[in-house]
């Protein structure tokens, strides 16, 4: 039998890529994506539950499978409030932690961002680290948090400020301070892909050039 790979936040740019590449991988079976909204993407190996995340006791019992990957997210623009973004990035995401986690999920991979830290006085990166900090608690066999730099891909949402960012990154990095360099999206969802059927339990950081290598 196949694995069963449960998901969230699969219509981000991180998440859109996961999904095809997990549609595609032989050792998943099934792809239970959970979301607000239909992906438009049809698959006989994905099964798509629309929720709403404000309301867990209706979707709790259904997080079952071998591995959670958690890629949710949204940014202060969308959000309109820090407590908005916190909700979706923080809250959310530790709710659904925890089913996974009460049902026997044994593997749980989070998309977190470079320079996370509970303690930091960034807003962004401090949410980040504080969600790191819970979800490293919680009894799953193996917890993969991964830490991209800035992300590299197509995004239907146009942020001007990230566009500029991305093009002065691209070019600063690519000789020197090459573990700040963008992390393309296909390679952060094949690491992640890669790193939930190792045989490597335990909790792992990965970030920087780390994200970069595949088994081979």
């Amino acid at each position: 039998m196949g694995k069963i790979a449960l998901v969230i936040g699969a219509s981000g740019l991180v998440g859109q890529q996961l999904v095809l590449q997990l549609l595609a991988h032989p050792e998943f079976e099934k792809v239970r994506s959970f979301a607000r909204r239909a992906s438009g993407i049809h698959h006989p190996k994905l099964e798509e539950i629309l929720i709403s995340f404000d309301d867990p006791e209706r979707w709790r019992q259904l997080v079952k499978g071998d591995v959670l990957f958690s890629t949710l997210g949204t940014t202060i623009k969308t959000a309109k409030t820090k407590a908005n973004q916190y909700q979706v990035d923080y809250t959310y995401q530790y709710e659904f932690a925890v089913a996974a986690s009460t049902n026997g999920v044994p593997a749980y991979i989070l998309v977190s961002s470079m320079g996370a830290d509970p303690k930091s006085s960034v807003f962004y990166s401090r949410m980040k680290g504080e969600l790191e900090a819970v979800v490293a608690k919680l009894a799953f066999l193996k917890t993969i948090i991964v830490r991209p730099s800035i992300l590299d891909g197509d995004r239907q949402e146009k942020r001007t400020g990230e566009t500029i960012g991305l093009v002065a990154s691209r070019f600063l990095t690519r000789f020197v301070l090459k573990k700040y360099r963008p992390t393309p999206v296909d390679v952060l969802a094949a690491k992640m892909i890669s790193s939930s059927v190792d045989q490597i339990a335990g909790l792992r950081i990965i970030e920087g050039l780390e994200i970069f290598s595949q088994p081979k």
